[in-house]
């Protein structure tokens, strides 16, 4: 029985899985395959990697300096996040929170981290070997956010936010070999996401990038189908889908500390249907 997990991403509402994946690690629950989309290839990174707590410290206390995430950023940057400081100067061994490179690599589980290539808009998934000590470059390209971040180029391709390519990527899981899913979503699950805001972030790409903001456009599309699928797939009892009842009033780059605990905890407590689930 091969077990996956996607963590779908959102921004600081990312906090939400963070919440799931502590209580994982704490009741010793693992998966062998997970799928990350944006800020959701750094919660499994942490978690494949056994670091309970250390994603909590990224969202409640390093996402407050001016340095991680500021207008300040944006204009002298042109990325209001600064995907270096996140996943080099914090995160690199001699950082100071590194992620535990060793520990996530020898993890046995299968990993990949989604990343929408900007010259087309196809979605890109990464694997374990396309990272390395000290080089978390596929988390930067997968978490920047189109408009508020520049591409991130690797290999002289430049990408954008995995959201793009699949933002709820269950049919991806089943088709890497998954017999049944844990699914979290940073929403609730019966909210229908509207492309507006989308389409307004897409005009200002779409000069240069024409093709991820046409895929920026048909995110909400393909995020409503997706969160479909796994509902089906839910039906006959092969997925489990995992979303806060609300957000608390945490945004994608919203930040407040309160908000943030209280999605935290809500996830904590979500978490707990995991066990039911994996013992049917």
């Amino acid at each position: 029985m091969k077990t996956g997990v996607i963590d779908v991403g959102g921004g600081l509402r990312g906090i939400y899985a963070v919440g799931i994946f502590d209580y994982c690690m704490e009741h010793g629950i693992k998966f062998d395959l997970g799928i990350g989309v944006s800020a959701g290839s750094a919660n499994l990174v942490s978690f494949l990697a056994g670091q309970r707590g250390r994603n909590y410290k990224y969202y409640t206390e390093y996402a407050f300096r001016p340095q991680y995430m500021s207008m300040r950023n944006f204009i002298f940057k042109g990325s209001f996040v600064d995907l270096d400081y996140v996943y080099s100067t914090l995160s690199n061994s001699d950082g100071e929170y590194p992620l535990d490179y060793d520990a996530m690599n020898g993890s046995g589980a299968e990993l990949y981290i989604v990343a929408a290539n900007a010259l087309t808009g196809e979605a890109k998934y990464f694997d374990k070997s396309d990272i390395g000590q000290d080089n978390y470059d596929v988390c930067k390209a997968s978490s920047a956010i189109p408009f508020f971040c520049r591409p991130y180029v690797i290999d002289g391709v430049p990408y954008y936010d995995g959201a793009l390519g699949d933002p709820v990527p269950v049919k991806k899981a089943f088709e890497l070999g998954c017999d049944r899913v844990v699914l979290i979503l940073t929403k609730p699950e019966a909210e229908i996401r509207s492309p507006k805001s989308d389409e307004r972030v897409a005009a200002r790409i779409r000069g240069k990038y024409p093709a991820a903001a046409e895929a920026l456009c048909r995110r909400a599309e393909r995020y409503n189908a997706g969160v479909a699928l796994a509902r089906e797939y839910a039906k006959e009892g092969r997925a489990l889908i995992l979303s806060p009842d609300d957000t608390c009033g945490v945004k994608t780059l919203k930040k407040n500390r309160n908000s943030l605990e209280r999605l935290f905890v809500k996830g904590s407590r979500d978490a707990e249907k995991i066990l039911d689930f994996l013992d049917k």
